[in-house]
């Protein structure tokens, strides 16, 4: 009898998990990348929080593709989630996502890279002008107001590399002794950024500093450095592992350190806040630092 009443408690206690499993209110979470470790690091503090508030987290990669985006959106959407969690590929081209989670009733909460358009509930995100003017200021302390500066940009339309960029010429522009000799984008992206210091490092003859819009295209160019067998200090920004850790090793001067995690956190406890009705800032902001060895 004692064994059968254990067996019956256990089944009663799995179908009780169960119900309670398909109960909790679905999120969805639509990343910009996955190819990247700061949004995988993003992903995996929502994650964290999600499980922790008893949300299910229903996470999408739309590849740096606004088409797959929009897709990625319109079936969650269909899903009926309770609140949709977008980091943006574009800031542009993200509104036709944003308005079909729109028309459907869906709040929407952006993480790091906000949106042009569209009604959203709230913006997490790191101060990306504030970073920038971090990285400028860094770099003219290094050069001591004089010297040839390569600026690597991001993804053209995206918030984070507009912002960044918009920080850092508004310290490296008044020093009347810099002068940025290359100003180009490569998306972002770890391969596309050592193909664009190559050709930098061909048409420059003197480059004093690189500063790169985050530590993928940080990595790349400073392989890029090395392989040339010139030695160019380069600056990145998000604070990545593989980036910190590149400072710690001298591979890289500094990296402007953002919390990957804490904005998937902080991007939870938002939706939280909203689905319970709570009031909840247009804006917050996540702190940054700068990393140097």
């Amino acid at each position: 009898m004692r064994k059968l009443l254990t067996a019956a408690t256990v089944a009663a206690t799995a179908l009780f998990a169960s119900a309670n499993a398909q109960a909790a209110d679905t999120i969805a979470l639509v990343v910009s990348t996955l190819n990247n470790p700061f949004f995988v690091t993003l992903k995996n503090g929502a994650e964290s929080k999600a499980k922790a508030l008893g949300y299910n987290l229903l996470v999408l990669d739309s590849q740096n593709d606004p088409a797959k985006e929009l897709a990625n959106v319109e079936d969650v959407v269909n899903k009926k989630v309770k609140l949709l969690l977008v980091n943006p590929t574009d800031s542009d081209a993200v509104r036709s996502a944003v308005r079909s989670a729109n028309r459907a009733k869906i709040p929407v909460v952006t993480l790091d890279r906000s949106a042009n358009g569209g009604e959203v509930a709230s913006h997490i995100a790191s101060d990306n002008v504030a970073g920038g003017r971090m990285a400028g200021q860094l770099v003219v302390d290094m050069l001591k107001g004089q010297g040839a500066v390569v600026e690597l940009q991001g993804l053209p339309g995206a918030s984070a590399a507009r912002d960044r960029g918009k920080g850092f010429h508004e310290v490296v522009d008044k020093a009347s002794g810099l002068k940025v000799v290359a100003s180009q984008p490569a998306d972002f992206d770890r391969t596309k950024a050592l193909n664009v210091m190559e050709n930098i490092l061909q048409a420059q003859q003197k480059i004093d500093v690189v500063f790169a819009h985050n530590d993928e295209m940080a990595l790349g160019a400073a392989k890029a450095i090395q392989a040339s067998g010139r030695k160019i200090p380069v600056v990145g920004f998000d604070g990545t592992d593989e980036g910190v850790a590149a400072v710690n090793a001298g591979a890289l001067a500094a990296t402007v350190a953002q919390q990957a995690g804490l904005i998937g956190e902080k991007g939870v406890e938002t939706a939280d806040k909203v689905l319970k009705g709570e009031k909840v800032p247009a804006f917050t902001p996540v702190e940054l630092k700068m990393v140097t060895k």
